[in-house]
Formats: structure tokens, C-alpha cells, sequence
């Protein structure tokens, strides 16, 4: 049985680590798929619970070198405290190993202190430094010595050839004296500092990246009041039941997804769907968890709980969408898979070069420590990711839930928009207009029968005459054998009689004439309604007109996705009179009428082959093959009507101008994952040469570790910085 988790992965450096622990886990029996996302520190797996569990995938992960963390923000406040603290107290014990070591070079009063006591400061502030940062060096050997180098062993290479090559130097020197030795301690040490500092600000700007989530798990309610044995009891929301009925006040929080069962108010849904105006709740209306209930009280029976709830698999979603990898990010991927040797390769042919051309082996240390520490795959790995991140959250503030960063990346290439016509361009509230008796039927026995068929229905045709009818105050009668057509209409039994309600088709199908009528349901039909007829034994019983009001904003939204270049078709189940009306009053020239639900994926396929990249947006239901189908799938929903699993961009505000939002959106992140990776690819690019000593001795003083170490840890935050930028993007 396949099932998918996402587990929150410690000890994680760079983007190579995150492949490390992906190709570990795909070697592993009974793993499906793996996706290890570094930004946000978090492994999506999918595997069969037949033959590998939970424990075993954090085994796995153990074995490599990490670990499965619990997804705590208490846990990650106190790690990045820890954190903090550390780089504090480094950047204490630099200072004064800064003085000794470089302060005469920089013209700062010289200390009256012998050499031997200078050399001696210099290994114990350094000693101290290197203990604190002991795991990095742990992490790194661990890294080599399975033969997957990560940053980290890049690091500890550095750092480690830099402060044993000075203490043997020192010792040597200490023991058979002369003069003193060129030592690196500093160097080692102002290493580990700067790129520590550098996680830090890099964890803390990747924090900022993932606000979006840690907002929506933050909604969650703690506490419900419910309704128990005629009194108001307070009780943790664990213990909330379906069924239960719990009691929302003014002002307060919506504790789970219900239904109303008494009383009336406006509810602030901004939090789930990005719908600024309050929306009115009354009896029988669905009300999502988290929500704000406004004015009046509320009685609300629980539909939903715990993982099933809205919220809850809107969190799961966007976590998974996070975990996700954009088809771009698979370059940087390769390319920091073997970035790592490679430099290590540079590193030693830059200190053989320069030894062979006759510099001393401290000028070529110091070049082969300046080029391990220059490079940087973290900036590498940071660029997909924290763009797409903040992506993902800039659409989950606005309503629009995107499913995958592949999603994200797909929507900018759409050439073609396929919409569905009812539910998606038109409200989905469809109502009966006319009702015509024909051949001695009465209009209320046309509306009676009718309604006997269609209240089985699910239609949104069977629903206006279900409405109809309870607005009349007409009831039907039994019908027996009832059986739905697809893209056709209804039938079933009603005394001894077969009786059929749909479109020609249907009629055409059951050889029942309608050559009379077809004047006037021509007639209701360029009107824009949709026609249903009602016949039996070969003879019509009635006609009726039901129309479907146009969704507010379908017309904007068409002429800005036209604006935008994008070619519009619209797709429905409707005849072809009727659509072409709805299409020219949208301004949509394409159309594809008559599409039985089953063949619309059909449609998309052939649009396909003469278009580049298709979108289908649909209500999620009788849409799902065409939505797969589509390149993308775009799904239209409404609170807790939202088809959550259909589709790769869910609208959480049923509103079609979140497709061009969405558009727009995917634009504006993929140029940021662009940007992030032009600047990690030229800072490797130029960074590496340099430190390789190229520029010597035109810019000597470049070739410093500590400098090195500065420009690595700037890379890292410079990417990730670049991405928080997002947060200023508007609609």
C-alpha cells in the first residue's frame, strides 16, 4: 500500500547533503519516489508500507549522516537560538585573535607580549573555536569517509589543513626556535566563524521564506466550545468529535469545518481563500475551521476534524508543494552533486601549480584553503527552492493553493486556457426560467416528473429543478430504476412507463420526435439557456429552459489572459448554440460544445498537439481526466467544496481571475529562480579563479581564507535575500 509522508530533516548543510540523502533513499526497497528540499529542510517520501515503514526511511537518513527532526517550531526556535549563542561567543574569542594575529599589519599598536606567548594565544583561541564547531568537522569526515563530500567536508579540509599545518609549524618552531613561522590559526578560525555566521543569517532568512506555513499551522484552534448535556463546556479541540455541536460567539475563531445549524453572521474567510469581504452565513451553509465568525452567534454542527479538515489539508499541501522540486532545480542539482569533488580536484591543482612554479608550501596552502572555502553549493541549492517557497506562500495568502514547485514553473510556459463553461465561467447556480406542458401535460406535471427524476441527480441542471420545485411547493413521485446517462440525461421507471428527461441526444437515442418544438427551444437557446426535455413512448411530456448566471469578473478575467497572449477555449457538456452564446458575450472564439465528460480529455490532447503547453481549468468533478490530462490543471473551489486532490493549482476563492494571478505569479518566481541562479553560477564562476590566484599578484590580498570564508557566507544569504525580496510583489 503506497503511502506519502513529509518528515522535517536535521543536520542538513547544503544542497549536496539534500541529494546525498535522496539517492540514499531511492537505493532502498519499497521507496516509491523521494524529493529532499534543502530551503526548507524537508524530505517528501513516497513508499510502500509493505515493505519499508517510517522507522526504516529514518534509518536510512540516519546512516547517511542526519536525522529525522520533529516538526516543531518550539524545536527550531531553540536550535536557532543555540545557534546564535555560538556565533556569539566565536565572534568573542576572534576579536582578540584578530588583534594578534593581523593587528600589526593593519598599523594597530603592537603588543608588548613575546612570541611565544602571541603563538601561544593564537592556539588556544583558535582550539576553543574549532571545539565549538567540532560537529562541522564531524559532519565533514563523516561526508568523506563515505565517499558523499558535502560542504561541510569542503570546510573541514580547509580548516583542518590550515590549523595542523600551524601546529605543527608552532611546535617546530617552539622546540627548535628561529624565526617565527607564518601560522593560519586565525585563518581556521575566522573560517568556521564567518560561515557559521553565515548558516545563521541563512536559517533565519529561510525561517522568514517559510512564514506562509508556519502562519497557517498557527491558525489552527487550540480550544471549541461545545454543547454538552444543555450546557457550554470548553474543551480541547482533540476532543472534538463529528457531530458534535460546538458554540461560536462574536468575534471569536471557527474552531472546525461544519455545518450551521442555527443562527446567522459574517465569517472572515481571508485567512483560507484570500476573499477580503466577509461572507454571510446562515442555516445550512458550510463553514471552514480557522475562520473568523463576525457578528452574530453561531451553532455549528462538525463535519470534519483533525487531518480532514480544510486547513489541515491545505497545510499538507503547501508542505508537500515545498518539499517538491521545480524541473529547473535539477541542473543545480547535478551540478552540486559534483561540485564538490570538483573543487577539491581544483584545490590540489592549484597548490601543486603553484608549488611547481616555485612558491613557498605556505603561499600554496593558503591558495588550496582560499579555493575549498570559496566555493559554495549552498548558493546553488538555496536558489530553486526559497524562490519557489516564497512563491508558494504569496499564493497561499492570495487563495491560491499550488500544489508542486513543478506547477509553479509550468504555469509561466501556458500557451492555451480550457475552460470549463458551468461552475468555472458561469456561478453554478443554475435556475428554471420557462416550463412548457406539451401534449395534454400540464407545466406543474412537466415540473413534478421532472423533479422525481432529478432530485437523484448531482447535476447542476437537476438541481435549478429541485429548486423549482421547492419553490412551487410541488412534490413528485416514485420513480423506480432510475440510471443516469452520461453526457445524455436521466431515466427511469414512473407506473409502467419509461420516462426520459435530457438533452437531443437522449431523445434522438429513445426515438422520441421533438421536430415541433425545436422552434421554440431554438429560440430559448440564443437566449443562452440550456434546454431539458421531458418524453416518453416516443412522444414529448414538456420542455425546460434553465439558465446559469454569468460568474462576476469572467469577462475581466478572459480579456486580461488575452492581453497576456493566451489563447482561450471554452469546453462544456452544453449544445452548441447555447455555448456560443456564453462565448461571445465572454469574447471567447473558440469553442468546443457537446463534450461528453469522458471524451473532454481527448479535446485536451488534441489541443496539445498544436499548441505548446495546456491549461484546463475545471470545478474538479466531472472534469479530473482533462485536468490530468492538461499540462496543468487548475481547479476552481469554493471552502470545503474544493476538490483538494484534482488538479495542480487549486482557487480557493472560485474565482477564474486567480488563473491569471496564478499566471502572473508563476512569472514573477521563475524570474527570481532565475536571477538566484545566474548569481550563484557567476559567483562560483568568478570566486573559484580568484582564490586559485589568478589575480596575483595584481590583487594578493585576495588570497586570504578569511576573505574566502566571507564571500561563501555572503553568496548563501545574498540568494536567499534576494528571494525574500518577493514579499514586496503585488497582484
Amino acid at each position: 500500500m503506497n503511502k506519502k509522508i513529509v518528515l522535517k530533516i536535521g543536520g542538513m548543510h547544503c544542497a549536496t547533503c539534500a541529494i546525498n540523502i535522496e539517492r540514499a533513499l531511492k537505493e532502498k526497497k519499497g521507496v516509491r519516489g523521494v524529493r529532499v528540499n534543502y530551503a526548507s529542510e524537508k524530505a517528501s517520501v513516497e513508499f510502500d508500507s509493505k515493505e519499508i515503514d517510517v522507522e526504516g526511511i529514518g534509518k536510512v537518513i540516519e546512516k547517511v549522516g542526519y536525522r529525522v527532526a520533529e516538526k516543531d517550531n518550539k524545536d527550531e526556535e531553540k536550535r536557532l537560538v543555540g545557534l546564535k549563542k555560538k556565533v556569539m561567543v566565536s565572534f568573542l574569542l576572534v576579536a582578540p585573535l584578530f588583534y594578534v594575529a593581523m593587528g600589526g599589519m593593519l598599523g594597530l599598536p603592537k603588543s608588548e607580549m613575546g612570541e611565544k606567548v602571541l603563538v601561544l594565544i593564537q592556539l588556544v583561541l583558535s582550539s576553543v573555536i574549532v571545539c565549538l564547531w567540532l560537529n562541522l568537522w564531524r559532519s565533514g569526515l563523516k561526508s568523506l569517509a563515505s565517499l558523499k563530500p558535502n560542504m561541510d567536508s569542503l570546510v573541514f579540509i580547509g580548516t583542518a589543513a590550515a590549523y595542523f599545518y600551524s601546529l605543527i609549524v608552532s611546535v617546530w618552531w617552539w622546540v627548535y626556535r628561529g624565526e617565527v613561522p607564518e601560522l593560519y590559526f586565525e585563518g581556521a578560525a575566522f573560517i568556521l566563524v564567518f560561515i557559521n555566521l553565515g548558516k545563521y543569517l541563512e536559517v533565519t532568512s529561510k525561517g522568514k521564506a517559510s512564514e506562509a506555513i508556519k502562519k497557517l499551522m498557527k491558525m489552527e484552534a487550540k480550544e471549541a466550545v461545545i454543547w454538552k448535556k444543555g450546557k457550554e463546556v470548553k474543551v480541547a479541540i482533540v476532543e472534538v468529535r463529528v457531530g458534535d455541536v460546538v458554540i461560536v460567539k462574536p468575534g471569536g475563531k471557527i474552531p472546525v469545518d461544519g455545518v450551521v445549524m442555527e443562527g446567522s453572521s459574517s465569517v472572515d474567510e481571508s485567512m483560507i481563500s484570500g476573499e477580503s469581504m466577509p461572507v454571510a452565513k446562515k442555516k445550512g451553509d458550510r463553514v471552514i475551521g480557522a475562520t473568523i465568525n463576525q457578528r452574530g452567534s453561531l451553532r455549528i454542527r462538525v463535519s470534519q476534524i483533525g487531518g480532514k479538515t480544510m486547513l489541515a489539508q491545505i497545510i499538507r499541501v503547501v508542505e508537500e508543494a515545498i518539499a517538491s522540486k521545480a524541473p529547473i532545480q535539477l541542473l543545480a542539482d547535478k551540478v552540486s552533486y559534483y561540485f564538490v569533488p570538483a573543487v577539491i580536484g581544483i584545490a590540489i591543482v592549484a597548490l601543486v601549480v603553484w608549488l611547481s612554479l616555485g612558491a613557498d608550501f605556505s603561499f600554496g596552502l593558503r591558495v588550496f584553503v582560499s579555493v575549498l572555502i570559496v566555493a559554495c553549493p549552498c548558493a546553488l541549492g538555496l536558489a530553486t527552492p526559497t524562490a519557489v517557497m516564497m512563491g508558494i506562500g504569496l499564493g497561499a495568502k492570495r487563495g491560491i493553493l499550488i500544489k508542486s514547485s513543478k506547477a509553479l514553473e509550468v504555469a509561466k510556459e501556458i500557451k492555451t486556457v480550457v475552460f470549463d463553461k458551468t461552475g468555472t465561467l458561469t456561478a453554478g447556480r443554475a435556475e428554471v426560467t420557462d416550463v412548457m406542458g406539451l401534449n395534454g401535460n400540464s407545466n406543474k406535471e412537466v415540473v413534478k416528473i421532472a423533479v422525481s427524476l432529478e432530485k437523484k441527480s448531482e447535476h447542476t441542471l437537476a438541481e435549478a429543478i429541485v429548486k423549482r420545485a421547492k419553490v412551487k411547493k410541488i412534490k413528485g413521485v416514485e420513480i423506480r430504476r432510475f440510471r443516469a446517462i452520461e453526457g445524455e440525461g436521466v431515466m427511469g421507471m414512473m407506473g409502467g412507463a419509461r420516462i426520459y428527461l435530457g438533452n437531443r441526444r437522449l431523445m434522438r437515442g429513445k426515438k422520441i420526435s421533438f421536430n415541433e418544438e425545436e422552434k421554440i427551444i431554438k429560440k430559448w437557446e440564443r437566449q443562452g439557456k440550456t434546454v431539458v426535455m421531458l418524453g416518453k413512448r416516443g412522444k414529448m411530456m414538456g420542455i425546460i429552459a434553465v439558465a446559469d448566471k454569468m460568474k462576476e469578473g469572467s469577462r475581466e478575467a478572459v480579456e486580461r489572459l488575452f492581453k497576456m497572449g493566451k489563447k482561450i477555449v471554452m469546453m462544456t457538456g452544453d449544445n452548441e448554440r447555447v455555448a456560443k452564446v456564453i462565448a461571445k458575450d465572454l469574447g471567447i472564439n473558440e469553442v468546443l460544445a457537446g463534450v461528453l465528460p469522458g471524451k473532454k480529455s481527448d479535446e485536451i490532447k488534441k489541443l496539445q498537439k498544436r499548441e505548446n503547453k495546456v491549461a484546463m481549468v475545471g470545478d474538479g468533478i466531472n472534469d479530473a481526466p482533462a485536468l490530468a490530462q492538461a499540462d496543468l490543471g487548475i481547479v476552481m473551489g469554493s471552502g470545503t467544496d474544493v476538490a483538494i486532490e484534482t488538479g495542480e493549482i487549486v482557487l480557493l476563492k472560485n474565482d477564474i481571475d486567480g488563473v491569471v494571478k496564478a499566471i502572473n505569479l508563476s512569472s514573477y518566481t521563475l524570474n527570481k529562480i532565475k536571477q538566484n541562479l545566474f548569481w550563484a553560477f557567476f559567483y562560483n564562476m568568478l570566486g573559484i579563479p580568484i582564490a586559485a590566484g589568478v589575480l596575483y599578484p595584481l590583487a594578493g590580498w585576495l588570497l586570504n581564507p578569511a576573505i574566502a570564508a566571507a564571500a561563501m557566507a555572503f553568496s548563501s544569504v545574498s540568494v536567499v535575500s534576494n528571494a525574500l525580496l518577493m514579499k514586496r510583489y503585488k497582484d
